[in-house]
């Protein structure tokens, strides 16, 4: 059974992204083993790595115990979320010790707009190849007009989505790097 990790790179509850994993870990459920990660971290700073802060070495913990990682990222003025880059910039550290190395990871997002966070997930793609993730590059997958897609309670109701989700987890979980 596949250990699967779910980063949420907003810090809002009612967020789309964190739904649209919610929706991922429903699918999930029979295949594999799924942890949440929480990234409400302090801001990186290389002079607390002396004292690494307990918050960013679960994270990292988890990352290094997970055999694949789903990250649902928000696109904020055509970028990632602070905290999502501060959560992969502390699971970077310390020097040396980059738990993102070999990791299979699949970035998606969702988004009012079209383009369903295309600019933010393609940000995030770029720091995780730096860090020698194992990033998939298809399917690639992002849900634009959110809006349309989720009932008034957060919860994916666009077939079209649900399929796709499960071919990706098809994917993410049984292919190799």
């Amino acid at each position: 059974m596949k250990k699967v990790l779910l980063i949420s790179g907003s810090l809002r509850a009612e967020s789309y992204n964190t739904s649209l994993l919610r929706a991922f870990e429903t699918k999930l459920t029979d295949d594999a083993q799924v942890a949440w990660a929480d990234i409400n971290l302090p801001l990186f700073n290389e002079e607390l790595e002396a004292d690494f802060p307990a918050a960013a070495e679960t994270l990292r913990q988890q990352i290094l115990n997970s055999d694949v990682i789903i990250i649902a990222t928000p696109e904020y003025n055509r970028g990632t979320t602070g905290a999502l880059k501060n959560a992969i910039d502390w699971a970077s550290r310390p020097y040396g010790q980059n738990a993102w190395q070999g990791k299979r990871v699949l970035v998606v997002s969702a988004s009012y707009s079209s383009l369903g966070g295309a600019m933010a997930a393609y940000q995030v793609k770029q720091s995780l190849l730096h860090l020698d993730a194992v990033v998939l590059g298809q399917p690639e997958f992002m849900v634009g007009d959110v809006s349309n897609k989720f009932d008034e309670t957060n919860r994916l109701v666009d077939e079209k989505t649900k399929e796709h989700i499960s071919l990706a987890i098809q994917k993410l979980l049984t292919e190799q790097s």
